[in-house]
């Protein structure tokens, strides 16, 4: 085993485990990277055999974390974080593994040493998707959130929900401020990290007990409904912020033009411009520590903030007036809606893949 400098420990959520979680452990005994930490996430006391055998397995290997009632897999992994970073503090992070069988001892060690490389970045056990094997489901959910992942943290992450993670110390630590307590917690894992850390994913052998009755606790309906809403809430804050900042221009505008008028030759002008300035300022400021909670230089995010801004302005005057001329028929004010609609949903790309991305 490492020494306490640099190691590794594994982490391991369970509920209501079976054999597959003895299974994997009896794999584990030469886990080189450190200690094994199994939660019990409040498995109850039908259970209690699994976690007994457990310690047997492993002995002093396993270090076992318990939860009174279950709290679900997010608050699991907050608990197995605490105490690594209370007991462990020079770690370079931990490797963390789901307890249905999923992952193999050779995947969990080629993550462990990926993470020991790149001890800055998220290392991913990447699931392929394309077997006989793989149970629809996974398939499907997969593929449509690979793609709305990918708009919304314009990183792109093939596998988003694989439970086998090499996480980085730091993120670990800021992970312990996320709400949430449940499979979402994940998905939030991914998201801040996509802004300020390296993502790398290592291909893994893809395991399924069975294709169509491959059991888990992860709740169709109720948990994607949960990991879908972490995603919108970035871009509704997004939208927020752009309404919010629309309302000030105006009421800035409209207070100016009270005041500038009849005393300022080319008054509206100059309102249009201040109150643009200090409504960008405000957009800006927002994106930057609530929306997108960038660690870019405020500088660079700033002039390149004001670049996109200058681009976007060009290019709306532009398509309009192409709009308005190839398309005639169509009042002015549709087509600029038309128009800024799609350069909204661009401009907010260009700010997270661009702008506020740590570089």
């Amino acid at each position: 085993m490492k020494g306490k400098q640099g190691m590794i420990p594994l982490i391991i959520p369970s509920y209501e485990p079976d054999e597959r979680l003895l299974q994997l452990l009896n794999t584990l005994r030469d886990y080189p990277f450190g200690p094994v930490l199994l939660v019990n996430d409040g498995s109850g006391p039908v259970y209690q055999t699994f976690f007994d055998r457990a310690k047997e397995l492993l002995q002093e290997k396993l270090i076992l974390l318990s939860h009174e009632v279950n709290r679900g897999k997010g608050r699991a992994l907050k608990t197995a974080f605490a105490y690594v970073l209370e007991h462990f503090p020079d770690a370079a992070g931990c490797v963390t593994a789901d307890s249905d069988g999923q992952h193999s001892a050779a995947a969990i060690e080629s993550i462990a040493q990926g993470l020991g490389k790149h001890p800055e970045s998220l290392i991913l056990g990447m699931r392929t998707f394309d077997g006989d094997d793989i149970p629809w489901k996974s398939r499907f959910g997969n593929t449509i959130t690979m793609s709305v992942f990918s708009y919304i943290a314009g990183t792109k992450v093939h596998d988003t929900q694989t439970g086998l993670r090499g996480i980085p110390l730091g993120l670990m630590k800021e992970m312990l401020g996320v709400s949430y307590d449940r499979f979402e917690f994940e998905m939030q894992m991914l998201l801040d990290a996509s802004a300020n850390y390296p993502i790398l994913e290592l291909p893994i052998e893809t395991i399924y007990d069975s294709k169509e009755n491959h059991q888990t606790h992860f709740r169709t309906v109720s948990d994607s409904a949960k990991i879908y809403a972490i995603l919108g809430k970035r871009f509704l804050k997004y939208s927020l912020a752009s309404f919010s900042s629309s309302i000030i221009d105006l009421l800035l505008f409209t207070i100016l033009c009270h005041f500038l008028r009849n005393r300022v030759a080319g008054y509206v002008a100059l309102c249009t411009v201040l109150a643009r300035i200090v409504s960008a300022t405000y957009n800006y400021a927002v994106n930057y520590k609530v929306v997108f909670k960038s660690r870019e230089n405020p500088c660079k995010a700033a002039l390149e903030y004001a670049l996109l801004a200058v681009v976007q302005m060009t290019m709306s005057a532009l398509l309009c007036t192409g709009g308005v001329l190839l398309l005639p028929l169509l009042p002015e004010a549709v087509v600029k809606i038309v128009v800024d609609t799609v350069l909204f949903f661009a401009s907010y790309y260009l700010q997270q893949k661009v702008v506020f991305r740590k570089s």
